[in-house]
């Protein structure tokens, strides 16, 4: 995705600033002084990848809106909006996507190179889409007006990931997560043996007939 952005500043000549919208600083300035120039709590703090990566989507984004035609504000983005900033980050896709006329349709490592286009992946798109909806709330937007969110925008993405796993011929579900090796040897253990007993009944409980009426019975055989 950052090799979207370089490509999306390209376009437009513009350097991406901050948005015009209910934006904050989010570079942490200190006040030296001699009580807190030792405290671990003066040096600034530095953002996650992650953090990094939504506030560059956000600002793309922003970007996107006021080149726009009308221009757009955040508070007239719909999900029809955010579908038309989807369709447009394709031409800046690297990810080959088979059509059904293609004799590579379907083969995950195809062999030849094909005209076939360059669409952005899915995984990528999902991804963007939640950093972009946890940015929108972030900035003061409520989570019932989240444009990121949409019904239209998840359809979107579902067909995106269907088509893109049939033309390329992958799969995208998700696999199933192994248990710990604790647990599996945890299930292996046999049970105690106050449980075994439980299981078997109360048969192991009884006494054993008594040992006289054998006696009188080899008695009486023998008059």
């Amino acid at each position: 995705m950052d090799s979207l952005h370089q490509e999306f500043n390209t376009q437009h000549h513009t350097t991406i600033t901050g948005l015009p919208f209910n934006t904050t600083s989010t570079t942490i300035t200190t006040t030296p002084s001699s009580s807190s120039s030792s405290s671990p709590s003066s040096t600034p703090s530095t953002l996650s990848r992650y953090e990094n990566q939504k506030r560059r989507d956000w600002n793309t984004f922003g970007q996107y809106l006021r080149n726009h035609r009308p221009p757009l504000s955040l508070a007239r983005c719909s999900g029809a909006h955010v579908l038309e900033f989807l369709r447009y980050l394709d031409q800046f896709g690297k990810t080959k996507v088979h059509t059904q006329l293609c004799p590579f349709f379907g083969h995950p490592n195809p062999p030849a190179p094909c005209p076939c286009p360059l669409r952005q992946a899915w995984g990528s798109l999902d991804a963007l889409i939640g950093r972009l909806r946890a940015a929108f709330e972030e900035h003061g937007g409520k989570p019932e007006n989240n444009p990121f969110g949409a019904r239209a925008v998840r359809l979107y993405l579902r067909e995106v990931r269907d088509s893109q796993a049939k033309a390329r011929g992958i799969s995208y579900e998700k696999k199933k997560r192994k248990k710990p090796p604790q647990q599996q040897q945890q299930q292996l253990q046999p049970p105690p043996p106050q449980l075994l007993l439980q299981q078997q009944g109360p048969a192991l409980f009884m006494s054993p007939p008594p040992a006289a009426s054998a006696v009188t019975t080899s008695g009486i055989d023998d008059q």
